[in-house]
């Protein structure tokens, strides 16, 4: 068994290039958006939109030229479908057949939100089947809010019988789910045979080693019920030479990467501009991971009572050169055009590394990345004019603003003029 030892920056640097982030990898378009799933293996759907969904966020960040409407067009030429990975997602059509064993044990029986009424799931398939594609609110609209029909029952229903695999999302309508009976969502010619525990536990790892790089076996079985099988699957592939094990200096646990890190680690990390990452991106779902690789405790706090809240609602994780360097509290307000910087608040270990003379052109380039992605992040949320509220340091926010202004139809003003 092949034995490597890395830094912390070349671990973070294999994690950053394996994710294909800052770089145009994936190609344009909808045809970037299409590889980029592929390669990460899900992309997270979230219903927040304070700034961005994060099935669009995540997308952006990785596909020049991304617009919205490209995931649609995925969705309607059944290149993606709807699932569940470790939460709802977009999933590449070829692995739908990896799908199928959590669908097998719900159908089951296994347990899952809510409890199945039989009754009324065989009504609501019939009704799907005879009617077409539909709605929760369809069926409320078909027939009252009293009786069978009634919304919460229907709604749970609906998301059993999706989860069993009975029927599928076919698209979204202003974000609802329209579903249709799974046959015909499904592609002609998708692969739809049931894998083995061993075919399925080697699927998720090498999924998760192209998609991060390098990783734990806690990260690879996060919320999988088949732990076990995950664990031989590595093994055998460290034994066959198709992993690696990894010791990651200052960093107490160990970890298994791909053959390929040395090309990995070659890949180019942008320096010029800096990311503005979704809370749900997949760089950073893992709490864990980012402590141990990037030094950085995250927490998403739109679900935290608000006078708990220590950095803000939905703060974006903001990377550079490699390292994470700060958290920005923002929303886009799309009906005024206003994308607002509520707070951004650079890590300790940066600002203190700010403190010389040195430090000042080390600050004024961080300035300078974060507004080359604010601009470009302001315009593709559709707003034009951005409003710097407070930062941590203070001096900050004067740079932003000094750096922000030039730039084309983006204005910047400050929060008194926001309204």
């Amino acid at each position: 068994m092949q034995r490597i030892i890395l830094s912390r920056d070349q671990a973070r640097r294999i994690a950053i290039s394996s994710q294909g982030l800052g770089s145009s990898r994936f190609g344009r378009g909808r045809h970037g958006a299409r590889r980029a799933i592929e390669h990460l293996g899900y992309v997270q759907i979230d219903t927040i939109s304070v700034v961005e969904r994060a099935h669009h966020h995540t997308l952006w960040n990785r596909v020049s030229g991304y617009r919205n409407h490209h995931l649609d067009a995925l969705i309607k030429d059944r290149s993606i479908f709807e699932y569940w990975s470790h939460a709802a997602a977009f999933l590449p059509m070829r692995d739908y057949r990896f799908c199928l064993p959590r669908m097998q044990a719900i159908a089951a029986g296994e347990r899952h939100w809510y409890p199945p009424d039989k009754r009324l799931m065989r009504a609501v398939l019939a009704r799907v089947r005879a009617d077409g594609p539909l709605r929760a609110a369809d069926f409320e609209a078909h027939t009252g809010t009293s009786g069978m029909w009634q919304w919460g029952p229907i709604k749970m229903a609906l998301e059993r019988l999706f989860m069993e695999g009975k029927l599928l999302v076919t698209r979204r309508d202003n974000f609802q789910k329209v579903f249709d009976l799974a046959e015909r969502v499904i592609p002609t010619g998708t692969d739809t045979r049931m894998p083995s525990s061993s075919e399925h536990a080697h699927h998720l790892v090498d999924r998760y080693i192209a998609a991060h790089g390098i990783a734990r076996t806690t990260e690879i079985g996060h919320l999988r019920r088949n732990r076990n099988a995950i664990q031989t699957a590595i093994d055998e592939q460290l034994e066959s030479g198709q992993l690696m094990a990894v010791k990651i200096r200052g960093v107490d646990v160990d970890y298994i990467a791909g053959v390929d890190f040395e090309d990995r680690l070659s890949k180019r990390i942008p320096r010029q501009r800096a990311l503005l990452l979704s809370p749900f991106d997949n760089l950073v779902i893992h709490r864990q991971r980012l402590l141990n690789l990037f030094d950085f405790d995250y927490r998403l706090e739109c679900y935290v009572p608000k006078a708990r809240r220590q950095y803000g609602y939905f703060c974006l994780p903001i990377i550079w050169r490699g390292r994470m360097v700060g958290r920005l509290d923002a929303k886009a307000s799309r009906d005024r055009g206003v994308f607002t910087l509520i707070k951004l608040m650079l890590e300790p270990a940066v600002q203190s590394s700010n403190r010389n003379q040195s430090g000042i052109k080390k600050l004024t380039d961080l300035a300078d990345a974060v507004c080359m992605s604010l601009v470009e992040f302001a315009r593709y949320t559709g707003c034009r004019q951005i409003v710097i509220g407070d930062t941590d340091p203070p001096a900050l926010s004067a740079l932003l603003k000094q750096c922000v202004r030039p730039l084309n139809d983006v204005t910047v003003s400050t929060p008194s003029l926001a309204g």
